[in-house]
């Protein structure tokens, strides 16, 4: 039985069905696919990405997989039923999400007129998309981890943590000094996390308990998984090849334990 955890997508349609692909991904064995959000935004298929994931998720047991909400997903939220223009800056990458669900460019004439940019967005929007992103929880925990889009209050569960903290944090104490149950996240990319934790080729961050994921993205950047408890790291990239590491050093002593009990028990594969 395995956790396989996927990064920050953006819209990386391709990217993502082969990385879906090449997981050897079992629910009948009791496996779990989590997503940790931002399916949306900056990339070149962002329809067909929620498409994909809402089918994949239709297909399979409840329990076998959850997708998370990211602050990406929470900001066209926030664009549709409030007017909030920050989904609409370009660094943001909405534009992107805009221009392929509606067939037209974000303009800045478009970016003045809030009002008519949501209402063209909603009627362009499947109602199934818009109702997916609306039910996306924030948090997702199982025997060998917590799975959250940004990061922890140390001190808290994250069914005791404000929103903004799981969608939108980038906290230095929780990077650096996080020793609880081990937390897998993305939101920041590793590149832009603390150097000690991002020892190793394999491109993903590991420091105590605290695990980032988000490769990042650019041309250069892969689409990760891992999968729990055996460290394994699943990785396509936008020319086609595929990457696999299993990480055995550095690990969180919490996992290392968990791995070694269930090896004990003749839980693993």
């Amino acid at each position: 039985m395995s956790t396989f955890v996927i990064g920050d997508v953006h819209g990386r349609r391709g990217q993502l069905q082969k990385l879906v692909g090449m997981l050897p991904f079992n629910p009948a064995r009791g496996d779990t696919l989590v997503l940790l959000g931002d399916l949306v935004d900056r990339g070149e298929d962002v329809p067909g990405t929620v498409a994909d994931v809402i089918a994949l998720r239709r297909s399979l047991p409840f329990e076998s997989m959850y997708v998370l909400r990211g602050n990406h997903e929470q900001m066209l939220l926030d664009f549709v039923d409030e007017g909030a223009r920050l989904w609409l800056h370009p660094a943001v990458g909405g534009d992107c999400t805009f221009e392929q669900y509606t067939g037209r460019d974000l303009t800045d004439e478009t970016r003045g007129d809030i009002d008519a940019a949501r209402a063209e967005l909603l009627r362009a929007l499947p109602e199934d998309h818009l109702a997916f992103f609306r039910r996306r929880p924030l948090f997702h925990e199982d025997a060998f981890a917590i799975y959250v889009h940004a990061g922890l209050d140390t001190a808290k569960h994250p069914r005791e943590s404000d929103s903004h903290q799981l969608l939108w944090a980038r906290n230095q104490e929780f990077f650096k000094h996080y020793h609880g149950k081990p937390c897998v996240f993305g939101h920041t990319p590793t590149q832009l996390l603390p150097r000690m934790g991002r020892i190793g080729r394999h491109g993903i961050y590991i420091c105590h308990s605290a695990i980032g994921i988000d490769t990042g993205f650019d041309d250069r950047s892969p689409l990760s998984c891992l999968q729990l408890p055996e460290f394994n790291l699943y990785q396509t990239f936008a020319d086609g090849h595929t990457d696999f590491h299993h990480i055995s050093h550095f690990l969180p002593e919490p996992l290392r334990a968990f791995r070694v009990l269930c090896n004990q028990e003749g839980n693993t594969d």
